[in-house]
């Protein structure tokens, strides 16, 4: 068990929702990098030389003339300016900024607990763990880029959906952390309600990989009316599932993708729905309850997002709207979940070293 003071406790809760916030600077602006067109724009992966952008012409120039080698210049942007070049050049390359920002904030500090002591056997694990992942971003990444400079105009969308998942995981992963850091004593919550909040959760983490693909297939930009779509409610399965083998139509066929897309947010809506009734009815009142109605009309704001960006065939003010507000649910859904999963749980009980760490801290100020 460590022994900690509570202002240790909450310096390392900040430093925690620091790099989330850094997080989800990062996704917003691999959005608009998405939107933008301006992901394949540095064509070379430099972890610690591409800190330093081009400095002068010539500098620009030969970036602008390794760009102009790949099949995105010649195909879709053939007599691109070097003043748009350096446009799409700053998204990326401010994407790739914050992804490095993000590795020095999260390992310095991190160093610095374990060397003041702070950080016990079972939370240091889980960190090391989330650093790994960090690590793993950065060649995802970059093999998600490299699927666009050959032979495509544009990334995998396979690879994309990595990605963002991978980035979205990594965001749970340090918002739960810091949350079950709280250290306060929390009421049971019944099990169902835990169940449905986890649910919940890794619904709007499947969610989200969808939106990707919808992205990186630009399928939003067909089957643009609601609440049908190819005229039907439900398509036909010809139409759903004409690819061989079947399981390609789900990753690649943009009406099924779409479709997959639209289901899912009609059942984490209901879902989210009926969470926020029975939270009132078996809680009655509380932050349980506040958070299961607040995640609630998250969805339902997100959902009516989603149609109007649809209905308006994706303007890019929208698009980066609705994919913001996607962080927006994702990081409610978190800290919802976070919060109703009781600290004495069966692990901790059993001696789980994080556990341990959580109950001595809730006990310590008894």
């Amino acid at each position: 068990m460590v022994s900690r003071t509570s202002c240790q406790t909450h310096a390392i809760r900040l430093w925690l929702y620091a790099v989330a916030a850094l997080v989800l600077a990062m996704v917003l602006v691999g959005g608009a990098t998405r939107l933008t067109e301006s992901g394949l724009s540095i064509t070379e992966w430099q972890p610690v030389m591409g800190v330093v952008p081009p400095l002068n012409d010539t500098q620009w120039q030969a970036e602008f003339e390794k760009y102009r080698a790949i099949p995105q210049y010649r195909e879709l942007n053939r007599g691109m300016s070097l003043d748009a070049f350096k446009t799409i050049f700053w998204w990326e390359w401010t994407h790739r900024l914050i992804g490095r920002a993000i590795g020095v904030v999260f390992l310095l500090p991190l160093l610095w607990f374990l060397w003041r002591g702070w950080i016990g056997p079972g939370l240091r694990a889980r960190l090391w763990l989330i650093f790994g992942l960090g690590a793993l971003q950065g060649a995802v990444g970059w093999w998600m880029v490299a699927s666009g400079l050959v032979h495509r105009v544009e990334v995998s969308q396979y690879r994309l959906a990595t990605h963002l998942a991978l980035a979205c995981s990594i965001y749970i992963a340090i918002l739960w952390t810091a949350q079950r850091l709280d250290g306060r004593e929390s009421a049971l919550a019944p099990s169902a309600i835990r169940a449905t909040a986890i649910g919940l959760l890794v619904l709007v983490l499947g969610q989200i990989y969808l939106g990707a693909l919808v992205a990186g297939l630009r399928a939003g930009y067909v089957y643009n009316t609601w609440p049908l779509i190819d005229g039907r409610f439900v398509p036909g399965v010809s139409r759903l599932f004409f690819d061989l083998p079947l399981w390609r139509n789900f990753f690649e066929n943009t009406l099924t993708v779409q479709f997959d897309h639209r289901m899912l947010a009609y059942t984490i809506w209901v879902v989210a729905l009926l969470h926020a009734v029975n939270a009132a009815r078996m809680v009655k009142a509380g932050p349980v309850v506040a958070g299961a109605i607040v995640l609630a009309a998250a969805v339902t704001l997100q959902a009516a997002l989603g149609i109007f960006t649809l209905l308006m065939v994706v303007p890019i003010s929208l698009a980066l709207l609705h994919q913001a507000m996607a962080m927006v649910v994702l990081t409610i859904a978190t800290v919802h979940a976070a919060s109703v999963v009781t600290r004495m749980s069966s692990s901790a009980k059993a001696g789980d070293p994080v556990g341990s760490v959580e109950i001595g801290i809730a006990h310590s100020r008894n």
